[in-house]
């Protein structure tokens, strides 16, 4: 299959006070100033489940006639557990159950949103590394290919898996038989990279999948740069607005020139994620800050810095 090469960007719009995990999202108004936002520079959103955020992303694309593509993803759960996961992944058989009944739910839920939005709804994700070593959320690759098979039986879009780049040359040739085409992250700085090689990194990550598989297409689904952090992780001057900006330039002029789809990591810095501290690096990947401000990647990328400014006076007042 073709894949079509445009503007991508991972979007998740949990602003000050948000978080998934404590049902708390954003509103139709908040996710449409978001959109309005990244009208100007993107085509193609990733999502990450099929939840509140996800139906109202695709609600307001479909009522305000909005120009995005979106691949759409499963948030899934730990399916078995994971002893090599540094944080823990210890679960009972009961939980195991209750999370297969509940990815089951997620599957079902993906292709009822896939046939409701065709023309919005571009590909779709089985998951988002959920076999990678670290995960806290292991999926066994059989259960990964037995979903995949039974999305494709029932929707017409394309289907991928979102993983890091690891996994694919070792442990996914079943799933990857099964699948449209191949979903890698990749991220030079949780990997102890500096600028200097960060790029060459990416490359390297990106050949070891494609040349292993030369007639399945592969998209880069996470890469990015944050821009602060407490050291956990990533050195703190390893993380900088400057560095993001820098990473950014040359990702695209890369993958622009080999026409390589990439969704970059991400949108807008979400508060809610990693620990409390307020310098967590998994807070700070955004291309906008949580107020909605341009970084200065924003600037370095030459892409439009009024796009705020036009979203709000766009949006209607419904107070």
């Amino acid at each position: 299959m073709n894949i079509e090469h445009g503007n991508a960007i991972c979007y998740s719009g949990y602003r000050e006070g948000q978080n998934p995990r404590e049902g708390i999202y954003p509103s139709y108004e908040e996710i449409k100033e978001d959109l309005l936002i990244l009208s100007s520079n993107w085509k193609f959103l990733r999502l990450y489940d099929c939840g509140p955020h996800a139906e109202i992303v695709l609600d307001v694309i479909n009522k305000e006639a909005l120009d995005f593509k979106i691949m759409l993803g499963v948030d899934m759960a730990a399916e078995m557990s994971n002893p090599q996961c540094p944080w823990g992944a210890e679960f009972s058989e009961e939980t195991l159950a209750n999370n297969r009944r509940a990815n089951c739910e997620q599957i079902d839920k993906l292709m009822v949103l896939s046939q409701q939005y065709p023309d919005i709804v571009m590909s779709v994700s089985v998951g988002n590394e959920a076999s990678v070593e670290w995960t806290d959320h292991m999926v066994s690759v059989d259960s990964l290919t037995a979903y995949v098979r039974l999305i494709k039986s029932n929707i017409k879009q394309p289907v991928t898996f979102c993983e890091n780049y690891v996994p694919w040359t070792y442990k996914l040739a079943p799933l990857v038989a099964e699948l449209d085409f191949i979903s890698i992250h990749t991220y030079p700085a949780w990997e102890y990279r500096t600028m200097e090689d960060a790029l060459e990194y990416t490359k390297q990550n990106y050949y070891s999948v494609s040349n292993h598989y030369p007639d399945k297409p592969v998209v880069i689904t996470e890469a990015g740069w944050t821009t602060a952090s407490n050291g956990r992780g990533i050195e703190t001057w390893n993380a900088s607005e400057e560095l993001q900006a820098t990473y950014y330039a040359q990702l695209l002029e890369w993958t622009n020139q080999e026409k390589i789809l990439t969704f970059v990591f991400e949108a807008f810095d979400e508060p809610w994620k990693g620990s409390a501290h307020p310098q967590e690096p998994e807070k700070h990947w955004g291309l906008f800050k949580v107020d909605r401000t341009p970084k200065l990647v924003m600037q370095k990328l030459n892409v439009s810095n009024d796009s705020l400014d036009k979203a709000k006076s766009l949006l209607v007042d419904v107070a």
